[in-house]
């Protein structure tokens, strides 16, 4: 028998990231009962490797979990969400299957740049935010402090409401999960409506197939049940349904409000789509669920495969993590230097690094990733506007007007005494100043915008530099804005090469150019002839690199004599070595590609 909707409350943990989110979903696990103490271990919920290595949530992680309070047993669906900005995505789809949230801040290090952003992220959802103080037994927690960062930053309106907990140890706990079954409403759904679910994430099994991890709005579902996917028009017979209890635990019905997965021996992955909405195929509900606003891929970057024998075993390995992780993208592309692979679109840095790793791991593979590039737009002179991924998609010169590059607005949240370094380092990226906004007299929100070509390298990494790990930064993509772009081309000997071309600001491209060409002078072996290294932008050389020639001493045979010998020795080797290098040909190897290309 489903749980009756009053006794349901759905709600997910957003934070910044390492601020406990996954420590606090510990023990909501433990207090309720769900997995005993011997059993428990950190990250429970976090199922990856990788999650553990980093010690960061990189997939949402649902869990249904029961509980008493004032003499009731209430179902709490809890959804462990990431904290890094890469991961936006995963938070605001998790966000659209609750009607509330825990926003953890963390008492010593107090309100973060990603903490705003998914306060707000849920306040737009209109979620019930239930603002908590994470890590109050820390010796140097600083609770009234935060509380006051979080009133400045508009996440709190009455400093009483407040919770206080200790995620490691345990304190405050039944106390936090008490407010969220008094402030979280519960689900609206009716059981008597017509079968409306919301497909909120999925992921391959080998042997059932696709699992899709749906909520409930309305109706109710059984195994055995035909079920239509309504966007993809297709039909399915349920065969196996349950929730995650952690552990996936098959049930007989999901009633209205509930959080849960079914599978339908469904073996294509294209068939399920994220947002999607299931219904009854013979009782359809009238009107489709909203579903999701579809990501942005904002960093473009090419996977190949070492050996171009695994490249259907790459596409096959991209095909099943496309669908757990919805917001990348990729299409196939032939690369000169490297053969068959892929071009991706991520997120963001940390995703397109998690993204290989996973595959690497998964699916064994040798993978090579080129260097990252952004999405940039094109004015032709007829008027026409063109998206352009990479600069082999560049137009001659002569036909464009107007070359515009992806803007974002970037908020750095700082320590008050490094502002005069952000300002230079901004200023240094071709930054505009916007605003600056103190949360208190240690603390300031510095607002740039920026062109995303210049954060995606290493800005995450100076920032963290200079301000010794207290700075955070959070960025939205605001639109195009012309700017002085150019292509860059790489000349080996003459011939271009275009594996190597990249799009540069001109201001930027001399510098670009000569550390391309010396990284190529290093991996190019010598020939017996001159070989030049060219860096051009359009029919003009910006900078050049020479690899000489193998020599050999035509006249060590000569001991004493006219010099007339020896001249005509040398004459014959050089008209020798021209005529070589007229006919001759550079070959460029694989490891010279790389060099340049995984050049981050």
């Amino acid at each position: 028998m489903p749980t009756p909707t009053r006794l349901i409350r759905n709600f997910c943990i957003i934070a910044h990231i390492d601020h406990g989110k996954s420590t606090l979903a510990d023990q909501f696990l433990l207090k309720s009962g769900a997995v005993s103490q011997r059993d428990i271990k950190a990250q429970t919920l976090d199922s990856m490797d990788l999650e553990r290595e980093r010690g960061i949530t990189i997939r949402m992680h649902p869990v249904t979990i029961f509980f008493d309070h004032k003499g009731e047993k209430f179902e709490l669906n809890l959804i462990d969400t990431p904290g890094h900005v890469d991961f936006n995505y995963e938070v605001s789809r998790s966000l659209a299957a609750c009607e509330g949230a825990i926003l953890l801040v963390d008492a010593f290090q107090g309100v973060q740049a990603q903490t705003v952003a998914n306060g707000f992220l849920a306040m737009e959802a209109q979620l019930k935010l239930v603002p908590t103080l994470n890590k109050i037994d820390l010796p140097h927690a600083r609770p009234e402090f935060v509380i006051g960062e979080m009133e400045q930053a508009m996440l709190v309106e009455d400093p009483d409401e407040v919770m206080k907990v200790s995620a490691r140890a345990g304190l405050g706990i039944e106390e936090l999960m008490g407010a969220v079954i008094d402030r979280v409403p519960a689900p609206s759904g009716a059981p008597a409506e017509p079968l409306k679910a919301l497909i909120y994430n999925s992921h391959f099994d080998t042997y059932k197939g696709v699992v899709v991890y749906i909520r409930m709005i309305d109706g109710n579902l059984k195994p055995g049940q035909r079920i239509k996917l309504m966007r993809a028009g297709r039909e399915y017979v349920v065969t196996e349904m349950g929730q995650f209890r952690p552990e996936p635990t098959k049930i007989d019905e999901l009633g209205a409000g509930q959080v849960g997965y079914f599978t339908a021996n469904i073996k294509t992955i294209d068939d399920v789509g994220i947002g999607d909405t299931v219904t009854d195929a013979f009782n359809p509900t009238a009107e489709p669920l909203a579903g999701y606003k579809e990501p942005k891929p904002m960093v473009y970057s090419g996977l190949y495969p070492v050996n171009n024998n695994e490249f259907e075993d790459l596409r096959e390995a991209l095909q099943k993590l496309k669908l757990n992780d919805s917001s990348f993208s990729y299409v196939p592309e032939v690369s000169d230097g490297l053969g068959f692979g892929f071009r991706c679109g991520f997120l963001g840095m940390l995703h397109r690094e998690i993204i290989q790793q996973r595959l690497e791991r998964d699916s064994e593979l040798n993978l090579v990733q080129t260097a990252p590039n952004v999405t940039y737009e094109i004015k032709k002179q007829n008027g026409e506007v063109v998206q352009v991924h990479g600069p082999q998609d560049v137009p001659d010169g002569g036909g464009i007007d107007e070359f515009r590059e992806p803007i974002v607005k970037i908020s750095f949240l700082i320590p008050s005494t490094n502002i005069g370094g952000l300002m230079t380092m901004c200023t240094e990226r071709r930054g505009t100043f916007v605003r600056t906004e103190y949360l208190s007299p240690q603390r300031v929100i510095l607002v740039f915008e920026m062109p995303l070509a210049e954060v995606i390298y290493d800005l995450y990494d100076k920032l963290k530099s200079f301000t010794h790990g207290y700075g955070t930064m959070d960025y939205e993509v605001v639109g195009y804005r012309a700017a002085d772009l150019v292509r860059m081309d790489i000349l080996v000997h003459g011939n271009r090469v275009d594996a190597l071309s990249i799009i540069v600001h001109r201001s930027n491209a001399d510098r670009r150019g000569r550390k391309v060409l010396e990284r190529l002078r290093k991996e190019i072996s010598r020939h017996m002839f001159e070989v030049a290294l060219q860096a051009a932008i359009g029919g003009k050389i910006i900078a050049r690199e020479t690899i000489a020639a193998m020599k050999k001493d035509v006249t060590a045979k000569c001991y004493g004599g006219d010099i007339s010998r020896k001249r005509k020795l040398w004459n014959k080797q050089a008209e020798g070595k021209k005529r070589m290098k007229a006919i001759g040909q550079v070959e460029v190897p694989q490891e010279a590609f790389l060099a340049v290309l995984e050049d981050d």
